[in-house]
């Protein structure tokens, strides 16, 4: 089968031929129709210190995808060949303290794929049937296909109740946004998100955010007086992993406030503890989805009106592969999808 691959340790992937994968009696073998690239993939694309950390090629990237089942192990029970499925790209082992609990989004030993074991940019993709989410009702196939980061953005959205709350997200980025998007439809009073991304900041607008606010040009303060807001905001979403972006957003919660931090730092982030104690925030850490809570919950907020799609702006064919990572890479783009059904998308 087709499948992009990091053949050696460097910069880099190649599209190759490499084997179907084996399927074991609790695995779910699956054809791929569209993947999504993350920022995990562009990392390990331009084989940067933590990929060169983590990373043992030859492995073929990728986890964000909706395929349709191929086969089935033999002692797969609630599975079936034909159905549509996304899968849960945290592999976990099912016997320490946090599994046993039912809390495997907190597994010790979680794995990921397409970082620790082969992954969905290919043909064809294995997981456990205990991974494989079949998508019941129906579902636009790029959305589908990135249901990975948006339950992050659910995960780090719902984190805390946000019905009638004021809301401020650094991070404009797609997670971001799509965060954005599902406060609002939960029923945040205000949600502004910021960014130092004109593109991504009109992208914001399009899903509907309050304000989408330029930080180079603009302070978080400036907008209270605008949007009514006395004492600043009752939840915040960190999801850029920027150092500055952090602290202004503890400088903008009310006494009380919450924050969810999804975005990973590439260094120490000083903050302000003493306004943390003072103020009584909460800050929580988000990584991944709560399995399969947080799956639930994006299939019924799909179900009751939610609209991504304008977060998913580039769509190429699998022989493009170099110019959808390019795009990924630039930052101007929301999400980017392969089609590995298609050669190339005119």
């Amino acid at each position: 089968m087709k499948a992009l691959r990091k053949t050696v340790a460097g910069p880099g992937v190649e599209l190759v031929e490499v084997p179907d994968p084996q399927v074991g009696d609790r695995d779910v073998l699956i054809r791929v129709l569209r993947t999504g690239i993350c920022g995990t993939d562009l990392h390990i694309d331009a084989w940067d210190d933590w990929a060169a950390r983590t990373v043992r090629p030859p492995l073929v990237l990728g986890h964000e995808f909706v395929g349709e089942v191929a086969a089935v192990g033999a002692a797969v029970t609630d599975v079936r060949p034909g159905e549509l499925v996304s899968g849960e790209g945290h592999l976990v082992c099912g016997a320490c303290r946090n599994c046993m609990a039912g809390r495997r989004h907190l597994c010790v030993r979680t794995i990921g794929l397409g970082v620790h074991t082969d992954g969905a940019f290919a043909e064809y993709v294995v997981l456990p049937e205990a991974n494989v989410w079949v998508h019941r009702q129906q579902i636009d196939l790029d959305v589908a296909a990135v249901f990975d980061p948006f339950g992050n953005a659910v995960h780090t959205a719902l984190a805390f109740p946000v019905l009638g709350e004021d809301v401020l997200i650094t991070g404009a980025g797609p997670i971001g946004i799509m965060a954005a998007a599902v406060a609002r439809h939960a029923g945040a009073r205000h949600v502004v998100i910021t960014d130092v991304s004109p593109y991504r900041l009109e992208l914001a607008r399009k899903v509907g955010v309050s304000l989408a606010l330029d930080v180079r040009t603009s302070a978080i303060s400036d907008v209270y007086e605008e949007l009514g807001i006395k004492e600043g905001f009752d939840v915040g979403l960190e999801m850029s992993g920027r150092p500055e972006a952090l602290r202004a957003m503890t400088a903008a919660m009310t006494h009380g406030g919450r924050i969810a931090v999804l975005g990973l730092p590439a260094e120490d982030i000083p903050i302000d503890m003493a306004r943390v104690v003072t103020h009584m925030l909460t800050i929580k850490g988000i990584y991944g989805r709560e399995m399969f809570d947080t799956w639930y919950s994006m299939s019924v907020l799909l179900q009751g009106g939610l609209d991504i799609s304008a977060v998913i702006t580039d769509r190429f064919g699998y022989l493009q592969h170099a110019e959808a990572f390019a795009a990924a890479r630039s930052g101007d783009c929301g999400k980017v999808v392969i089609d590995w059904t298609r050669p190339t998308v005119s």
